[in-house]
């Protein structure tokens, strides 16, 4: 946490008047109101004035007010997965999965900063209006820095893919977004979320256990919490659901104390997903613990600070029967006080440096655009047959099929604000190609049997944008609604649906899944392929895939858009289109972003996050975390579309690379750079990327993602791409020290545009 020092905050509040005396301060009521004492001081003030019923009120994400010492309530509950959320109007960027897929850090940075940005104005007009329930706060429980080790899982859309090296780089930016740079307070909180070894299945998260061999827990799970907690500072990590090695997560000494706080000296805040603690006692879930106490004395002895739920209620007990005292939670209470300090909550109002911000800052045109020039840096093209794409500006007849074209939830994700305006793909369309006849026709439903609106029940979308809404304490806001902008029943004989297209110049279709199929804990979905929030296959539904091959007959171009949080398997469905256009889920702009790229007024230049295998007969056991077989970094199968792949509306070519050196002692760093020419007609953008293979090591992955950058080169021109590759590049798991270390050999630097081998040029260096 960010202590400063009293010195500093006497010259901060003198900064700019003539003298001190001038400007007489009035004198706190406490000290722990003083903001010229250190963070220490003021924390151990209100430490010795609480009594234990008030230190355990604290604990628990609903922190009510302590009125005789004029603290006022706080709930630490808020979200912000891809913009302010759950809080009324605010701009609403592409899913998370999309962000990956721009593989620009920059731009998440600046994302981010954004989202604190709506998110300081929210928050003071929240405190101007007494509000201080649910999603108002500043402590929001983003990002989502778990692996995709598996296209099945269905929470897999809010993480930034299957690759530890980006999943570190890009949730970094995140955290530095949010909390900001200012060196007094933390704009907002963010959290690395949910650790350590957590993805899927959805069903059963509150009962599995998961155990994994050292080397995948060091190389895939930790190295994102990692960075986020050594580089970006992140102020509160949330420990998962599930159990590790037996022990619950937030429970468990060995992630809590023997890594995250000895190995990685984190000082922040341990939160517990929510309702974590009652999964060790509850029936039918881990039922480690016979009752709430001894769940929450142990979880805090773990190292759990804070309680998304109400356990923890239970340690008023607790101290009284002498199971665990007041000294026992101080320190978990001192950090929580800590943190309100470092945000401002406990300082005169006028003192941080966003005190003016108010909602006029929230879903500005600035904002607005910047989430549709996200939502283009995430659009990946994946095929593109006889140049189809992009679209004559003269084109006069299009199709567009697919219930997905029109759609506005579907853009949104999930965990998601509300939008003042939503452009949905058919809109885009519309706008963009506003001389053609468009005709219009739903096709088919995303996949057999009805699909209502079913989430999560923390999940919110709401009625109207207003900033206040019906939220009931604790809960997801009374009577959410969903009314889908259309039928979702079709009849499977698409012989109407071909005469309705046969005559156009090009059949857009616009399919894929939902964020009403994939998500977290969806216990109403049960269809053929769908379980729970996750799916038991990839393939592309049955309905959809019937509906292609329909649409191939017509012999006019097909062009799909696909709509996704995850990998679709679309090895039998390759001959329907001729193109393909990954969309994810685009966020309020994604119609904007989706007919741009068709109308070739932006050259796409995104690139695969995950590995878009031919069909789940490529994949290992859902439920097994060992990573032998997945991912880019261990398949060592042919997939359809490898990691790191995209396409656009230009070619370039990679030149020859040099490094500074060919050898380098253990500790030391070396220098790649390579040119790359932009061969095409078309100005566009490039995704350089550094993978490294350690040779001679059967048990080292086959490839491992070191460096990524993406650069913008006109036709005909040249850019010249530089990176530093450290110790980190060569550190894998080392069982002399139970942790990542350099590891001396022989190695292949490889450069080029995507994962494939065929993509991809080598030169050899040795660390000694």
């Amino acid at each position: 946490m960010r202590h400063f020092s009293a010195l500093l905050l006497a010259l901060i509040l003198c900064a700019g008047a003539i003298s001190c005396k001038q400007e007489p301060q009035v004198k706190p009521e406490y000290p722990f109101n003083d903001p010229s004492l250190s963070v220490e001081e003021r924390v151990n003030d209100l430490l010795s004035r609480l009594t234990s019923e008030e230190k355990v009120s604290m604990m628990m994400n609903n922190s009510v007010a302590i009125e005789r010492l004029g603290i006022p309530a706080y709930n630490w509950w808020n979200e912000a997965l891809h913009g302010v959320a759950r809080a009324g109007e605010a701009t609403v960027f592409p899913q998370v999965i999309g962000i990956a897929a721009t593989f620009d850090e920059d731009l998440n940075l600046e994302t981010y900063t954004i989202a604190s940005d709506e998110a300081r104005a929210k928050y003071n007009d929240a405190m101007a209006n007494g509000y201080y329930r649910q999603y108002y706060g500043l402590t929001f429980w983003t990002p989502n820095v778990n692996i995709f080790r598996d296209p099945r899982w269905g929470r897999g859309h809010e993480t930034y893919g299957e690759d530890p090296y980006l999943t570190s780089r890009m949730g970094l930016a995140a955290v530095r977004g949010l909390q900001g740079d200012d060196k007094n307070f933390f704009k907002a909180n963010a959290c690395a979320k949910h650790y350590a070894v957590h993805s899927g299945p959805e069903p059963n998260r509150h009962s599995f256990d998961v155990t994994v061999s050292p080397t995948d827990l060091w190389e895939t799970y930790l190295p994102a919490f990692k960075t986020l907690v050594t580089e970006g500072n992140v102020q509160e990590v949330m420990c998962a659901y599930n159990r590790y090695e037996g022990d619950p997560c937030c429970g468990s000494t060995k992630l809590l104390i023997d890594i995250l706080r000895s190995r990685w000296n984190y000082q922040g805040i341990v939160v517990s997903d929510c309702g974590a603690i009652d999964d060790f006692y509850v029936r039918g879930r881990h039922e480690t613990h016979p009752d709430a106490l001894t769940a929450s004395k142990d979880a805090i002895l773990s190292g759990t600070d804070l309680e998304c739920g109400s356990s923890y209620r239970s340690m008023v007990e607790g101290i009284q029967k002498g199971v665990i005292t007041d000294a026992d939670l101080d320190p978990h209470v001192g950090r929580l006080i800590a943190d309100r300090i470092e945000l401002g909550m406990l300082d005169p109002e006028d003192r941080t440096p966003w005190k003016d911000y108010n909602l006029d800052m929230v879903c500005t045109p600035e904002h607005i655009a910047h989430s549709l020039k996200v939502a283009r840096e995430s659009m990946v093209l994946l095929k593109n047959n006889n140049n189809v794409l992009p679209l004559s500006k003269d084109i006069r007849k299009i199709a567009v099929v697919g219930v997905n074209a029109d759609d506005s939830t579907m853009l949104l994700g999930n965990y998601n604000g509300t939008p003042r305006s939503v452009v949905t793909i058919l809109d885009g369309i519309k706008a963009k190609f506003a001389k053609a006849e468009i005709t219009y026709v739903e096709g088919s439903k995303l996949v057999d049997g009805y699909v209502e609106r079913i989430r999560n029940s923390a999940d919110t979308r709401q009625r109207r944008p207003q900033f206040y809404e019906g939220v009931v304490e604790g809960s997801a806001p009374a009577a959410p609604v969903y009314t889908p902008p259309q039928p979702w029943f079709a009849p499977e004989n698409y012989d109407e649906v071909v005469a309705q297209v046969k005559d156009a110049e090009v059949i857009i279709y616009v399919g894929g899944l939902s964020p009403n199929l994939e998500g977290e804990e969806m216990r109403g979905v049960s269809y053929e392929g769908f379980k729970g929030g996750d799916r038991t296959t990839i393939e592309l539904p049955a309905v959809q895939s019937k509906l292609l091959a329909a649409l191939r007959t017509t012999g006019k171009p097909v062009v799909f858009v696909l709509t996704t949080g995850s990998t679709i398997g679309l090895e039998k469905d390759e001959p329907s289109y001729d193109a393909l256009l990954v969309a994810w889920y685009p966020g309020e702009q994604g119609g904007n972003a989706v007919a741009d790229v068709l109308a070739g007024d932006y050259n796409p230049a995104g690139r695969l996050p995950l590995t878009f295998y031919k069909s789940t007969e490529q994949l290992p056991d859902f439920e097994d975390y060992d990573m032998a077989g997945r991912t880019y970094r261990y398949f060592s199968g042919e997939p359809l579309y490898p990691f790191g792949y995209g396409i656009g509306y230009t070619s370039f070519a990679y030149g020859k690379g040099k490094l500074s050196k060919s050898s380098i002692k253990k500790g030391a760093s070396v220098k790649l750079s390579f040119e790359v020419r932009n061969n095409g007609g078309s100005d566009g953008e490039e995704v350089a990327q550094v993978y490294v293979r350690r040779l001679n090591d059967p048990s080292a992955p086959l490839k491992s993602l070191r460096g990524f950058k993406r650069a913008a080169i006109k036709a005909g021109a040249s850019r010249k791409y530089e990176f530093t590759l450290g110790p980190d590049a060569f550190s894998f798991y080392d069982a002399n020290v139970d942790d990542l270390a350099e590891k001396a050999g022989d190695y292949e630097i490889l450069f080029g545009s995507s994962s494939s081998d065929k993509d991809l040029q080598k030169l050899t260096l040795t660390v000694k």
